[in-house]
């Protein structure tokens, strides 16, 4: 069991560090990439009141959380 939660931790870092290298590497051209504001998100704006709850992007994440952890079970079978 623990040796598991060590490999899934290692896989895990891994895909941390190639999306964190991607990320340094590109020099900010990814800056132009819509990932702030997208449609799904609610947007709630008053006089002295704003709220943003990135609801599209919280499924997105969760998503590509659920295949990572998905493939990772796959590796270690």
């Amino acid at each position: 069991m623990v040796v598991e939660i060590g490999k899934l931790l290692v896989f895990l870092g891994v895909g941390l560090l190639i999306v964190g290298g991607v990320l340094w590497l590109s020099g900010g051209t990814l800056r132009n990439l819509p990932i702030g504001r997208l449609p799904g998100d609610i947007l709630i704006q008053r006089d002295n009141f704003s709220f943003y709850f990135p609801m599209t992007i919280g499924i997105l994440l969760s998503l590509v959380l659920s295949a990572m952890l998905w493939l990772a079970r796959l590796v270690m079978r």
